[in-house]
């Protein structure tokens, strides 16, 4: 991702800097532990301590001739701790060091996409209930079907992203596990008790069972959950973009005092942050993929997995926090018209009330057949020539004949499609 549109948080947690400090201190844990064993004597558990550390170009200088990360970080560290060095590493293997890191560095990253859901869910929940009665146009396949509200919408969007909140809670703790179990997992060189100590003090549980790798089923899943949040800031994205365009113009995202929309076209406001969620949303999908096919390995591990994630983990939580923050500045800021909401509403000539008409026909004794195609035929002049549904409905012969005037009046009172709005919001707690 580009550093510019990295938020500060998310950009710590994936720098180089915090990285290697982490493998230091899986390693200082590790040795830790082991002085509790016996294996390494005090004395010398106090000078890893006191002199423990490393230099970043040191490391790349080194990884440029041995070709191996792990290998050039512990050469560093054995630089500035010296002969108390041997001791570094005991029965551990590369990925006991990189997997456990994995786990906490994911971690700490969901956990700051979490905070940002739940400032979106604080946002959409705020909408909702101060859009609960405004009345806009129901679409289904892009045609007015019947109305609805757009505090029910925002509403809609609350519930999937507290959904989301539980969902990412869960990949979180999946892939909060840790791996200290040496070259195959079998613990031949390392006490388990290694393992549980690093794991604790971590935060981290440790793998049950454990190839040369922690499995990665849970990272697919962390990636998952990732990439389905996404998909919920598009579809949030995508409506906005819909009730944007000028032959809608229902809503805005916001639109700075000094922005340009165009090089050319001075009028022009376009949704481009929502547009950005949307493209991004693709990139996490993308790298779900990548997370299933890392799942399958050469038996107890190969290192296919390993340059995939490196680019796919980090970009997906960078992508991730950085589209839920637009997302809380786009609801923050969304511009809601409801003045215009309501003449697209009354712009198709009352074909919204085509059901209730149908519904008042059969209530009346007419057949489920031909109240339809009564109601129908008067939708279709008014779809084909225009005017009124309520004018046609009031002259027709077989629609007169079922119904009074006050049955009539009663069918066309935009007030009934929201007799049960009450129920939804008080059974989500609004």
């Amino acid at each position: 991702m580009i550093d510019r549109y990295t938020r500060p948080a998310m950009r710590a947690i994936w720098s180089e800097q915090h990285k290697f400090e982490t493998w230091l201190r899986i390693e200082l844990l590790a040795c830790e532990a082991q002085a509790k064993l016996g294996n390494i004597p005090a004395r010398d558990l106090k000078e890893i301590r006191d002199r423990a550390g490393f230099d970043i170009g040191r490391i790349d200088a080194i990884e440029a001739e041995v070709q191996h990360d792990v290998i050039a970080f512990l050469t560093s560290v054995s630089e500035h701790v010296g002969p108390a060095s041997r001791y570094i590493h005991l029965g551990m293997t590369s990925s006991d060091v990189l997997d456990t890191a994995w786990a906490v560095l994911m971690r700490e990253a969901g956990l700051i996409i979490m905070e940002g859901l739940s400032e979106l869910s604080l946002a959409l929940k705020a909408r909702a209930k101060e859009h609960k009665h405004t009345l806009m146009m129901g679409r289904s396949h892009g045609i007015h079907a019947e109305p609805t509200t757009f505090g029910l919408k925002c509403a809609m969007w609350w519930q999937e992203n507290e959904r989301n909140i539980v969902r990412l809670q869960r990949a979180v703790d999946a892939v909060s596990c840790g791996k200290v179990s040496g070259a195959v997992g079998t613990f031949a060189h390392i006490d388990p008790r290694v393992e549980e100590h690093v794991c604790r003090k971590l935060g981290l549980k440790p793998e049950p069972v454990a190839t040369q790798v922690v499995q990665r089923d849970r990272h697919a899943e962390y990636l998952s959950a990732i990439a389905i949040i996404g998909a919920s800031l598009e579809k949030i994205a995508l409506e906005v973009r819909h009730l944007q365009r000028t032959e809608v113009r229902e809503a805005e995202e916001p639109f700075a005092e000094k922005q340009k929309g165009s090089s050319a076209m001075p009028h022009k406001k376009n949704p481009v942050v929502c547009e950005r969620i949307c493209g991004l949303a693709r990139l996490l999908r993308a790298n779900a993929l990548v997370g299933f096919e890392n799942v399958a390995l050469w038996h107890e591990r190969d290192i296919s997995h390993s340059s995939a994630e490196r680019v796919a983990i980090p970009d997906s939580t960078i992508a991730l926090d950085y589209m839920v923050a637009k997302a809380v500045w786009l609801v923050r800021g969304l511009k809601v018209n409801p003045r215009r909401m309501l003449a697209n509403v009354e712009s198709s000539g009352g074909l919204v009330f085509s059901q209730k008409l149908l519904l008042a026909l059969t209530g009346a004794g007419k057949t489920r057949e031909d109240a339809y195609r009564i109601v129908q035929a008067l939708a279709m002049r008014v779809w084909e020539h225009g005017g009124q549904l309520r004018d046609l409905a009031a002259k027709d012969p077989a629609v007169l004949a079922a119904l009074k005037p006050a049955q009539l009046d009663a069918v066309f009172d935009p007030g009934g499609f929201l007799g049960n709005l009450g129920h939804i919001f008080k059974r989500v707690g609004l």
